[in-house]
């Protein structure tokens, strides 16, 4: 009977085992977007400072270059805490689509600036919303970094109408 007790504690810690390491590796998927993301919007924040036509959009690159900056130190704590070594720039992907805007400007490059930001802030903050549920050092950064994700949202959205309602 005490042998049967054995291997049942022992078969629950087995099972224990990878979920714990199933949420690891969530968290590091997380940590690895988010800080490519940051990385992503730095870059980006500093385009629209030197291709934005309006002031709205080059004032809002400003703040993503700030926010964002400040953002990553905090990612990149987090991921080195949970022992990642975090990625060093944006991903492939997001070196693309910052090539593609470099290619625009003036009122298209505003345009498509504005639309484009709404989108990523949208994807992000669901990403983030869900990654706080998770009390570890993942979580404690995505629920720390919501309110500003949802201000760079709030903007995006003000610049695309603004720029909806000037065609």
């Amino acid at each position: 009977m005490l042998a049967k007790a054995f291997i049942a504690a022992a078969f629950a810690v087995t099972l224990a085992v990878p979920v714990a390491s199933a949420q690891d590796k969530a968290d590091q998927k997380f940590l690895t977007e988010a800080i490519q993301g940051n990385y992503a919007e730095v870059e980006m924040g500093k385009l629209a400072q030197q291709k934005g036509q309006s002031d709205a959009v080059k004032s809002f690159g400003q703040m993503l270059v700030t926010d964002h900056s400040a953002a990553n130190e905090k990612a990149i704590a987090a991921a080195k805490q949970m022992g990642m070594t975090p990625p060093t720039g944006p991903s492939d992907k997001q070196k693309a689509d910052h090539d593609k805007m470099a290619k625009m400007s003036g009122a298209d490059f505003d345009r498509s600036f504005a639309r484009d930001m709404v989108a990523d802030h949208k994807k992000d903050i669901q990403a983030y919303e869900k990654a706080a549920k998770n009390k570890d050092a993942a979580g404690e950064y995505a629920s720390a970094s919501l309110p500003t994700l949802h201000k760079h949202l709030d903007a995006a959205e003000k610049i695309e109408q603004g720029k909806s309602a000037e065609r």
